[in-house]
């Protein structure tokens, strides 16, 4: 796709793990239950 390699991508994993690592949990989380609320609104019709 962006012909990156694996080392391009474990960096960039790396890098994205310092900037977020605290919030990450929470962010995920968020998205989880965001996602679930949603799926819930399209099979209640």
């Amino acid at each position: 796709m962006f012909n990156l390699g694996m080392a391009e991508i474990v960096v960039i994993c790396v890098i994205g793990l310092l900037l977020f690592g605290n919030r990450l949990p929470g962010v995920a989380r968020s998205l989880g239950k965001s996602l679930l609320e949603f799926r819930k609104e399209l099979n209640s019709d």
